[in-house]
């Protein structure tokens, strides 16, 4: 008997939680072949974050850069699977890495699925920054992008970029521009001023200018000569003291002195415990 056959009774719903899971393991495992083999031919993947529709045979390239990099690199679900007949629902959602845990990405994909193979793919992505939450819970706004890249395209890059500056510390360089970081990490000026400015919520500068100071309080915390700030924010990349001091302002709600003398009173009370 045919799926089509079936009304959206239990027998159904647990044809397509067999589907449906089978999926979701193969996405977890990184198997491209086994996600598309459970693609049906007149497929229809609409990514409305992109505000992109495709079918069988663009579908390959897009699960490809879509698909986890790392073993055990997982999105957090933040409700369980549901499934209803031909239809499952499953949203999740992925924090982005430099924006210090305040802005993250929530989508929901809507799967029907006909004879066992997925037959249609809704895909929503609501981009939320916490650091605006109200008494209404938070703010958050549809996202949407035409850059070519997905929601967790996009996740991936804030990744890539924290990882390089944390690697290779560019942001050493008080001269560091967009089109060196552009050139450096493989991704073009414009996805990278849009994951910044659109996403995140910032400018290139000050992006690279918090890397600066985190690298400079990293140092004082583990217990580098304070010496003169004035020359451990140089030292650190910034090419101005008046930004030094009011990105460090900003951060810590605290002049430099004032930071210095609490880290300092920190160490003579550990050395007398």
């Amino acid at each position: 008997m045919s799926d089509l056959d079936l009304p959206d009774g239990p027998e159904q719903t647990e044809r397509t939680r067999e589907t449906i899971l089978r999926y979701h393991l193969s996405w977890r495992c990184r198997d491209l072949e086994a996600v598309m083999a459970l693609f049906h031919p007149d497929i229809e993947y609409n990514d409305f974050f992109q505000q992109r529709s495709m079918h069988l045979g663009e579908l390959r390239e897009y699960v490809e850069d879509n698909l986890p990099r790392r073993p055990g690199e997982m999105l957090e679900h933040v409700d369980r699977i549901r499934i209803d007949g031909h239809t499952a629902f499953i949203q999740y959602r992925f924090a982005l890495q430099g924006s210090q845990g305040l802005a993250s990405f929530r989508t929901g994909e809507s799967i029907t699925v006909r004879d066992g193979l997925i037959w249609r793919i809704n895909e929503y992505a609501t981009l939320v920054h916490e650091s605006r939450s109200s008494s209404k819970g938070g703010s958050a706004r549809p996202a949407t992008s035409r850059l070519g890249l997905s929601a967790w395209q996009l996740s991936m890059l804030a990744q890539d970029l924290q990882d390089y500056f944390q690697k290779h510390t560019p942001f050493l360089d008080p001269q560091l521009d967009l089109q060196q970081v552009a050139a450096a990490t493989g991704y073009s000026r414009n996805q990278i001023s849009h994951l910044l400015n659109q996403v995140l919520g910032q400018s290139f500068y000050r992006y690279v200018n918090q890397a600066r100071l985190q690298h400079l309080l990293d140092g004082l915390e583990a217990g580098g000569d304070p010496g003169r700030v004035d020359d451990l924010a140089f030292a650190a990349g910034f090419n101005s003291l008046s930004a030094f001091y009011k990105c460090f302002r900003e951060r810590l709600g605290m002049t430099p002195k004032a930071y210095l003398k609490q880290i300092s009173s920190r160490a003579r009370t550990q050395a007398k415990a």
